[in-house]
């Protein structure tokens, strides 16, 4: 209360000398001024004072809040401010903690992934370049063996491009599902009969079950096949020979279960509560590491719910909920 002590002084020597210079120019007696206006004054005085103290105070936390935003445009997402003052500066600023600790988090995600991404572009593209330039140097014959290689690195190339497609649809917001009722029976058999031929060259056992009261389900064919697809070609390629992999569907109250289980090598518990993360992928694993992230947005996007278990040496087994169709 200094600044009011000390402006409440100055006030009082500035009344007094204006009632003598008042009672000099009138030639009348001096008066100080009356002491309810005084008290008036005063009271103003001591307002204004209270006012100017409590700008004082919350002038220092908003010059942190205009530092700290600036640094975060300059692209600096560490900036932190102190949570102090009034309760409300105290929420402004942990909320303003909380955005900078998001946009730190989303930065670096951005930045792994962008690393993640190059690295995976990085070795079809080379053994695109090796081939092709070895078949044009003429260190390479340009028969089918050599060209076989291109066409291969290529498809790895058009398969990653259209996950990373996928995720940026869902990232955004913009994933279409072309929903309509499906009979999962038949989409599970179709599943089957395309992946037999390599479940017979790994000798591995492929195999459907599906429910008899099975209901159809809303979803959208095309992705939904293609998420199942991936998961068995992926219990396929970690399966030994002699192993199985069996798909099966069932029905729950609302939704149709769908489970894809294998007697393969298992997940690591280190790494299974990640496995539905962007390029997350076990040990020798030739994939891209995008196919569950993949089939949890889609699956998601329909409503429903994925879920893996595993157990090392022991197998697989991821479950989704699909909706159940509600049309006549």
């Amino acid at each position: 209360m200094g600044i009011v002590w000390r402006l409440g002084c100055l006030l009082l020597i500035f009344m007094v000398i204006g009632s003598a210079v008042s009672a000099i120019a009138t030639g009348g007696h001096f008066h100080l001024i009356p002491l309810p206006l005084l008290v008036g004054f005063f009271a103003l005085l001591l307002i204004l004072g209270v006012a100017v103290q409590a700008l004082s105070t919350l002038a220092t936390p908003v010059d942190e809040i205009i530092g700290a935003a600036g640094k975060i445009e300059r692209g600096d997402y560490s900036a932190q401010i102190r949570e102090g003052g009034p309760s409300q500066l105290r929420s402004v600023a942990r909320a303003f903690n909380s955005m900078s600790a998001r946009l730190k988090s989303s930065d670096e995600r951005r930045r792994s992934f962008l690393a993640d991404v190059v690295h995976e572009l990085r070795t079809p593209l080379a053994v695109i370049r090796g081939q092709a330039e070895g078949i044009a140097d003429g260190v390479y014959a340009a028969d089918a063996e050599h060209i076989a290689a291109i066409v291969d690195a290529t498809r790895s190339l058009e398969v990653l491009v259209e996950d990373l497609r996928a995720l940026a649809l869902s990232d955004t917001g913009s994933l279409v599902l072309a929903r309509e009722p499906v009979d999962i029976a038949v989409l599970l058999h179709d599943v089957v009969a395309s992946f037999q031929a390599a479940a017979d060259e790994a000798a591995v056992s492929l195999s459907t079950e599906v429910a008899q009261d099975l209901s159809q389900a809303d979803i959208d064919p095309v992705r939904i096949r293609s998420v199942i697809g991936n998961i068995v070609v992926n219990a396929i390629r970690h399966t030994a020979a002699g192993g199985s992999v069996r798909i099966r569907g069932e029905a729950t109250p609302g939704w149709i279960e769908v489970s894809v289980a294998d007697t393969g090598e298992g997940i690591p518990p280190e790494l299974l509560p990640h496995v539905f993360e962007r390029f997350v992928r076990g040990p020798g694993s030739k994939g891209s590491g995008l196919g569950l992230a993949i089939a949890h947005e889609i699956v998601v996007a329909h409503g429903g719910s994925i879920d893996v278990t595993s157990t090392v040496g022991a197998g697989t087994t991821v479950r989704m909920m699909l909706p159940v169709s509600t049309a006549p």
